[in-house]
C-alpha cells in the first residue's frame, strides 16, 4: 500500500519476479492509474476545514493568510480543498505563479471588503525563475528533499509589496492523520477486498485501481508509470471559480 515512492518500488520488485499487489494508499492523489488513491478525501476534508476556520480570524483581522498544503509535484490537495474552502487564489506546483498577479488579486480582494486566502502547495514555485522552497538540504529514504517554507516566503512577499499584513499557517502533518472520511473507508475496503482477489488468484504484479465507479486491476506499471498531475485545462477551469 502507498503512492508513487512506495509502488515504484513494488514494481521494481515484481520485475524481480516477487509475488506483489499494489493498493494506492496516498494523500497526493498523483498516480496516473487510478481516478482517487485513499487518504486524499481525508486530507482535502481536513485542509477544507482549516480553510473555513481561517475565513474568520482573517475577517476579523484584515490580513491575508497564505496556508500551505502538502503537494511536492502535484496540486490536487490545494486545488480540491482552495474550491471547498473558498479560497481567492491558489497556487500548485505545476503552473509556476507570478507573484505580481498575487499580488494584484490581495488587493482586489480587500477592495470587496473581504480578506484573502491564498492556498499554495508545498511544491509551488514562482515563475519569475524561482525554485522550490526547502526546510533543509537532508533527503528521505527516497531521495526527496523536505520541502517547506513557501508559505512563509510568500506572506513575507505579499506583505512587503502590499503593505496588507499577512501570515502563513502550514498544516503539515496534520493532512495525514486522524479519522478516515466515509468515501476512504468505503475506498479502501474496496480496493482490499480486490487486492485479495487478487491474491487468492495468483494475478501477481497488479494494482487496484478506480475508473469511475467500478475497481478494475491494472499492471503495476500502468498505474505507477508516471505522475497524475493537475492538467492546465483543469487549473484554467478553477480560475473562474477564483475570478
Amino acid at each position: 500500500m502507498g503512492g508513487e515512492d512506495t509502488l515504484g518500488v513494488a514494481t521494481k520488485l515484481a520485475d524481480l519476479g516477487v509475488n506483489v499487489v499494489g493498493v494506492p494508499k496516498t494523500i497526493d492523489n498523483d498516480l496516473s492509474g487510478t481516478d482517487f488513491t485513499f487518504g486524499f478525501d481525508t486530507a482535502v476534508n481536513i485542509a477544507t476545514e482549516a480553510i473555513d476556520r481561517l475565513h474568520t480570524t482573517a475577517e476579523s483581522h484584515h490580513r491575508v493568510l497564505v496556508v500551505e498544503v502538502m503537494g511536492r509535484h502535484a496540486g490536487w490537495i490545494a486545488l480540491h480543498s482552495g474550491i471547498a474552502g473558498g479560497a481567492s487564489m491558489v497556487l500548485i506546483p505545476e503552473q509556476p505563479f507570478d507573484i505580481e498577479d498575487v499580488c494584484a488579486r490581495v488587493e482586489t480582494r480587500f477592495q470587496s471588503k473581504y480578506a484573502p486566502i491564498i492556498v499554495v502547495s508545498e511544491g509551488a514555485v514562482p515563475r519569475e525563475g524561482g525554485e522550490m522552497t526547502l526546510v533543509s538540504g537532508e533527503k528521505d529514504a527516497f531521495g526527496h528533499v523536505r520541502l517547506g517554507g513557501i508559505g512563509d516566503r510568500l506572506a513575507s512577499e505579499i506583505e512587503a509589496r502590499t503593505g496588507a499584513e499577512a501570515r502563513a499557517v502550514v498544516l503539515g502533518h496534520i493532512q495525514r492523520g486522524g479519522t478516515p472520511t466515509a468515501f476512504d473507508r468505503w475506498l479502501a475496503t474496496r480496493f482490499g477486498l480486490q487486492a485479495i482477489d487478487a491474491v487468492a488468484e495468483g494475478d501477481f504484479g497488479t494494482m487496484m485501481a478506480l475508473r469511475g465507479t467500478k475497481i478494475e486491476r491494472l499492471k503495476l506499471i500502468e498505474g505507477t508509470g508516471e505522475l497524475k498531475l493537475v492538467s492546465p485545462e483543469e487549473y484554467a477551469e478553477a480560475q473562474v471559480f477564483f475570478g
